[in-house]
């Protein structure tokens, strides 16, 4: 019974689980509240009825006139006005003023004969009533006196009392459910703006829709989050749709330099023409270096496709001095007309090596494409720092913003070989090991890149 209930609660919508809720709540509440103030209420009344009863008491000539007439047989006046008086001897004789006898316990014949000097309790008299009775000593010593009132004169009033507060209880049980589905249906307002804005994201993936904020509760907090998630994933595809077009954009060049050569392969082979050795030679040349960067350019575009948040590799402590010198000795075979002047000093650093490296070949090549013949590229790595600088035109100062985004070239460099995306590369990889890369005009011309990288823990030796 409690599971279906459970399931048959969760099933309702939320403003009804709420009003419905608040309900239960003033409902326990107010039963708590009317509970307690029925039994202080009746233990009051209670105490004013005991009250009452001490407070009355019957003189010796009275006391004696009761026993006198029933001695005789005769019917006693009432004495007592709305009390019943009751005499009780000590030898068990029970003289009674009143509508009914009420029986003597062992409690007044003990005050009868001088072993209490009073007893208050609830009995029931000869018609069934409930009646409270305090009983006392007779000031002659010869009897005790009783005088009870009946407890139906508390019932009646806790009766009435009863159903007054049974119908406040309901009227405020009530009215606090219509008050909660009202503060339910207003407060959950903001819920419902979010719930429609996200069913027509869901149908329309329109990601301009932004909803309006107001004050600085829960519910604001989650508009707020909302905008900004909505702007970053409008972000997101803008950059996406951005980089498959670019993308498109320099992939179509070599595809179709290479599709031309291709073009030209076949047709000799169809005609039966041959190609000259050289322009065949030539044309080769063109088709293998069409390749290279096409191959290239696939690769720097899945380098770019991972997740920023998502680390490309296991992280360790690496030596950045000897994956600096490879990456050297790389940059040498690309440009061997030009004099590499080094300085390393030993530095770790915590990062992956094959991405280390291939932006640090990244940032070597970009210095072997812009440096003159027979120039000079300088690379110093100091205390986690490392500079490369050539010696080429420069790079203008409007341009200095935009040299790591992908695939923007400077116009001056369109014509040489590249794809665009190699300081992005650089920028991504120098980021996730926790470093920054920037560019800057060198002093007497040319460009210098500068990398600082946070040190790591240097390894202990290998035995």
């Amino acid at each position: 019974m409690t599971g279906r209930l459970r399931n048959w609660f969760r099933s309702r919508p939320l403003r009804s689980r709420l009003a419905l809720l608040t309900a239960v709540a003033v409902a326990v509440a107010v039963a708590a509240v009317s509970l307690a103030c029925w039994f202080l209420t009746r233990a009051q009344l209670e105490h004013e009825l005991d009250s009452s009863l001490r407070n009355t008491s019957l003189n010796p000539d009275s006391v004696q006139s009761l026993l006198r007439d029933c001695r005789l047989g005769t019917t006693p006046p009432p004495v007592g006005g709305s009390y019943t008086v009751q005499v009780v001897l000590a030898n068990g004789f029970v003289c009674t003023s009143g509508k009914a006898a009420i029986p003597a316990g062992a409690g007044e014949l003990a005050v009868a004969r001088g072993q209490l000097e009073y007893v208050l309790h609830t009995v029931k008299d000869d018609d069934g009533r409930e009646m409270r009775v305090y009983t006392y000593a007779d000031p002659t010593g010869l009897s005790a006196v009783s005088i009870a009132r009946p407890l139906s004169e508390i019932d009646n009033s806790m009766s009435t009392l009863g159903w007054v507060l049974l119908l406040v209880s309901g009227i405020g049980v009530v009215g606090a459910g219509a008050a909660g589905l009202w503060v339910a249906r207003t407060g959950l307002e903001p819920v419902n703006r979010l719930t429609d804005a996200v069913e027509h994201v869901t149908a329309t993936e329109d990601l301009a829709v932004r909803i309006p904020v107001e004050g600085e509760d829960e519910i604001a907090r989650l508009s707020r989050s909302f905008n900004a998630m909505t702007a970053a994933l409008a972000t997101s595809r803008d950059r996406q749709a951005q980089l498959i077009a670019d993308a498109g954009h320099e992939l179509r060049t070599p595809l179709t330099s290479l599709r031309t050569n291709v073009e030209l392969l076949a047709r000799s082979e169809e005609t039966g023409r041959a190609i000259p050795p050289d322009d065949r030679r030539a044309l080769m040349a063109s088709v293998k270096a069409q390749m290279t960067e096409l191959a290239a350019l696939i690769g720097d575009l899945q380098e770019l496709a991972r997740p920023d948040a998502v680390q490309p590799g296991p992280l360790g402590v690496v030596p950045l001095h000897t994956i600096l010198r490879t990456a050297l000795d790389r940059a040498r075979l690309r440009g061997p007309e030009l004099t590499f002047v080094t300085d390393l000093a030993p530095w770790y650093v915590r990062a992956e090596s094959p991405a280390l490296e291939r932006a640090l070949v990244n940032v070597l090549d970009n210095a072997v494409k812009f440096s003159p013949p027979r120039g000079t590229v300088e690379v110093v790595l100091m205390r986690g720092e490392l500079t490369v600088r050539d010696h080429g035109p420069g790079i203008p100062p409007d341009e200095l913003p935009h040299v790591f985004d992908r695939f923007w070239r400077s116009p001056s460099a369109r014509s040489l070989p590249g794809s665009g995306l190699g300081l992005s590369i650089v920028a991504r990889t120098v980021q996730q090991a926790g470093g920054t890369v920037s560019l800057a005009p060198a002093e007497g011309g040319g460009t210098v890149a500068t990398l600082r990288l946070p040190g790591a823990p240097t390894p202990p030796p290998e035995l």
